[in-house]
């Protein structure tokens, strides 16, 4: 499968996103030491207010109808409707600039990168995920055909590293058992949950699988799941306290 356009439609299926993807404390805590003393900060790709820092001015930007009105459900400031490579801010406008799992939504991630940089003064903060690191979980023998949709969709770390420019920090970000921002490493010990069609509609790759094949893909971890097959092989990540495989934070620094 080619993806020729990156971008999952979150007006159309994204709509219950807020109920499956929430602010984890654990990873938050990555995310709030990066932003170091920040005072002003920029939030782009903001969808539903996961992991805004609720003791800095915060700016959102999201263009998503669905996302932004989730926001206003969750009780978060309202978004501006913009997309990140043309921000309607000046130069140098923000303290830091955060960016969380959202670049490889973006048809051009090197401009929005640079309009990143341009608006802000100090520090950008990219989380994402390593497309080398993602064969590292136990869904790569389940869901190959996930894993290549997701490898073709995220950029490098190199490329973005060298895209955002400044002086780049890497950082693994470890994955709690209880995570409760459900992405796909955040079911590393609850398998389960794929099976559920309301927590893979909030994991942005499957919507580029038609949904007969995603019956198909989950009917092998169903078949091993009850059969204890799974449970022989990867049983041990049920009580892993965390597990730490593809996420990863870089922080780029202009001063």
């Amino acid at each position: 499968m080619e993806i020729t356009n990156p971008a999952f439609n979150y007006d159309k299926y994204g709509k219950q996103y807020s109920g499956q993807r929430r602010t984890d404390p654990h990873i938050a805590t990555f995310i709030n030491e990066a932003l170091g003393d920040a005072k002003t900060v920029l939030n782009i790709g903001a969808g539903a207010g996961s992991y805004e820092p609720e003791d800095r001015y915060v700016i959102a930007v999201e263009p998503s109808i669905a996302m932004r009105a989730q926001r206003i459900n969750n009780h978060k400031i309202p978004a501006i409707i913009a997309t990140a490579d043309n921000l309607p801010f000046d130069d140098k406008a923000f303290d830091a600039t955060m960016a969380i799992v959202t670049v490889h939504h973006w048809p051009d991630i090197r401009k929005g990168l640079q309009e990143l940089r341009r608006v802000t003064k100090h520090r950008v903060i990219v989380m994402t995920f390593d497309p080398d690191s993602l064969g590292n979980f136990w869904n790569a023998e389940y869901f190959p055909e996930v894993i290549e949709v997701e490898r073709q969709r995220y950029p490098t770390i190199d490329f973005l590293m060298e895209a955002m420019g400044g002086k780049t920090l890497v950082e693994a970000v470890s994955v709690p058992l209880n995570c409760v921002d459900g992405f796909q490493e955040a079911y590393y010990g609850r398998p389960e949950a794929f099976l559920s069609k309301e927590v893979r509609k909030a994991q942005s790759a499957w919507g580029f699988i038609a949904e007969d094949e995603q019956e198909r893909i989950v009917k092998r971890l169903a078949d091993d799941l009850e059969s204890g097959a799974w449970d022989a092989k990867f049983g041990h990540y049920r009580t892993q306290p965390t597990f730490t495989c593809a996420l990863r934070l870089i922080i780029a620094d202009y001063d």
